[in-house]
């Protein structure tokens, strides 16, 4: 890992491309499970359930990466401008591959108008990380940021359900606690943690303002999407969106929806 360490570093550009490629491969070998009938019938529920599945992939390695990286140096949690190892910094070349494929894969695809959302996210997560990559600050930073991976499982198990028409499994009933429980401690926790030491150590960090700006956006996303979940899992106001099938109509060409 220490020899592998310089060649990361010496070529960032070049190590995202490669890790984004091998997310493209485990897209491929995906592809080979088998999915859900009400998900082959629809074009876009299918290409929506490949996209998850890689999905799905990246948050049980980062999000377990990232946790290792804490316990293992927990400096890492005290000193996100500076602090970085061998490990951390792969995690966050491989983290940035993710997001680059996926990206491409919602543009390429045909998406982009109704996956605004996760573009913007992704672009305000692929800047951050490659600076970190190239200036070797915040990778600590990224490596918490990544905490936020461990509710994402839940999160794309639970449109990964919605999608399968599985609303009314126990299966979904027990993701959806374990989903709330996920967002509190590793999503929200994690962001305001971040925007707490940014705004503490302003003065002096490198580029605190982009940073800051950065945090707030995202925020402001997670907000809302967390106050959609309470209301779609918690608090639903009707049955309207229920088909004659009984499952939830998911054929919108909306990728986040509640």
């Amino acid at each position: 890992m220490e020899a592998l360490l310089p060649v990361l570093k010496s070529h960032p550009g070049p190590s995202v491309l490669v890790c984004s490629l091998l997310f493209r491969v485990v897209h491929r070998l995906l592809q080979k499970l088998p999915v859900p009938k009400v998900v082959k019938q629809d074009d876009f529920r299918s290409w929506k359930w490949k996209n998850l599945s890689v999905s799905l992939v990246h948050s049980l390695l980062t999000g377990v990466w990232a946790l290792t990286c804490v316990l293992v140096w927990p400096e890492t949690l005290s000193n996100i401008h500076s602090h970085y190892n061998p490990l951390s910094y792969l995690l966050i070349c491989v983290s940035t591959g993710y997001f680059v494929q996926d990206a491409g894969d919602i543009i390429l695809t045909g998406h982009a108008r109704g996956s605004w959302e996760f573009l913007l996210h992704h672009a305000l997560v692929i800047w951050c990380f490659l600076y970190a990559l190239y200036t070797q600050l915040y990778v600590a930073g990224g490596v918490v940021a990544l905490f936020v991976e461990v509710n994402s499982i839940t999160l794309h198990m639970r449109l990964m359900l919605k999608l399968a028409g599985a609303q009314s499994s126990s299966m979904y009933h027990i993701n959806k606690l374990v989903n709330l429980f996920t967002y509190i401690l590793f999503r929200l926790s994690t962001q305001f943690y971040l925007t707490w030491y940014i705004v503490q150590n302003y003065s002096w960090l490198d580029h605190g303002g982009y940073f800051l700006v950065t945090m707030m956006v995202m925020n402001i996303m997670i907000l809302i999407y967390f106050y959609r979940l309470l209301r779609a899992d918690f608090f639903p106001r009707s049955k309207r969106h229920v088909g004659q099938n009984g499952t939830h109509n998911n054929n919108s060409k909306k990728f986040l929806s509640d």
